[in-house]
């Protein structure tokens, strides 16, 4: 097998971005077909391609031109149309997140499992190369142990008052801003810091009506080692200076990765604080500087890295990264977290590291159920 032939399957505002991931990696897959329920859709994309993929409307009928699909349809969507797939043993990478319930995610898994099919969940942010690095250095062991790991990520998304039933329905989005986007950052806590033992959201309308759930919200986790994690996140920001932002204090400094910078600064030339002594800002050094943002350009998700290692999994059958049963611990964790706030007590987040599940596990877990 040399090229992989990729299915597109759900071609709106989401697929575009991993269209263009898709484009800078013709020489590993080549797309094939493409589905929108939308048929313009579906053609703009095809268009956008320039190899003439098959077009439909139903990617029920997209199994004789694919030997795997990426899914980008709306959350409630993922499990029938993932199901169709491992059935039809597509190996499938699914954009976040994986299911809107743990047992259509356990349904899903143990499907592709038992067919052979390779199911990997899109968090791209695990492979942006500046996250790479910052990891490297954090495994390194040379900046000491970590004391904190804080995430902000600020954006601002709208709706007209009357488009704001479709934002609205929960079962749709599955969740607020923490699920639908938080989940990236809680996986990526939970790769940096290990184990986690307890933890606690909180998260609000204010600012973003057209979300049922919050749309702005705060999380913080206590993990095995010590350090803390804090991802702090809106969807209603209307200026912004962080945008997105990884900060890591450690024994020996602060290492941030400045995403729109796409660089990895040291911070290192803190004196002792004196009181009532208004302190400057600190020096920085910088450790790693990417190539992908080039001056005056902003950066994008940059999914050629996350297909990549999915088309590398196909080809050899390991294990993603990001897999499904993965995947379901960050999720996991979030749904605890969920369940702890609407109870006003903190989660018990133990068991739910990235390597503590059951990899014969076919039921949920019952200790967050409402």
């Amino acid at each position: 097998m040399e090229k992989i032939r990729l299915g597109l399957v759900g071609c709106g505002k989401m697929m575009t971005t991993h269209a263009v991931g898709v484009n800078s990696i013709s020489d590993q897959l080549e797309i094939t077909a493409v589905c929108d329920i939308n048929l313009e859709n579906a053609e703009d994309m095809a268009a956008a391609l320039k190899n003439h993929p098959y077009v439909t409307t139903d990617y029920r009928t997209m199994l004789d031109y694919v030997d795997a699909v990426l899914i980008a349809l709306p959350h409630d969507l993922h499990y029938e149309c993932g199901m169709f797939f491992a059935w039809n043993k597509k190996h499938i990478l699914m954009e976040k997140p994986l299911c809107n319930t743990e047992e259509e995610c356990l349904s899903l898994i143990t499907t592709c499992e038992q067919e052979n099919v390779v199911l990997m969940c899109a968090y791209p942010v695990r492979f942006f190369p500046g996250v790479q690095k910052l990891k490297e250095l954090v495994d390194s062991g040379n900046f000491g142990r970590i004391i904190q790991m804080s995430i902000w990520t600020e954006q601002l998304t709208t709706a007209k008052p009357e488009h704001y039933m479709r934002w609205n329905a929960t079962a749709r989005l599955g969740g607020g801003q923490f699920f639908s986007h938080g989940c990236h950052y809680v996986d990526i806590l939970l790769w940096f810091l290990g184990n986690p033992v307890k933890g606690s959201h909180l998260g609000t309308r204010v600012g973003t009506p057209w979300i049922l759930k919050e749309g702005t919200s705060t999380a913080i986790m206590q993990f095995e080692n010590g350090a803390l994690g804090y991802h702090g996140a809106t969807w209603g920001a209307r200026g912004s200076k962080l945008r997105v932002d990884y900060q890591i204090q450690t024994e020996k400094g602060m290492l941030e990765y400045d995403r729109m910078d796409d660089s990895i600064k040291l911070y290192d030339s803190h004196t002792e604080h004196v009181p009532g002594v208004i302190e400057s800002n600190d020096e920085y050094k910088v450790l790693w500087r990417g190539d992908i943002v080039k001056k005056g350009e902003m950066p994008t998700k940059h999914t050629q890295y996350e297909i990549l290692h999915f088309i590398d999994c196909v080809k050899t059958g390991k294990r993603p990264i990001t897999d499904g049963r993965a995947a379901l611990q960050s999720l996991r964790v979030i749904w605890a977290m969920y369940a702890a706030e609407k109870n006003n007590v903190i989660a018990d987040l133990r068991g739910l590291g990235l390597d503590q599940y059951d990899p014969t596990e076919t039921l949920p877990y019952q200790f967050y159920k409402e």
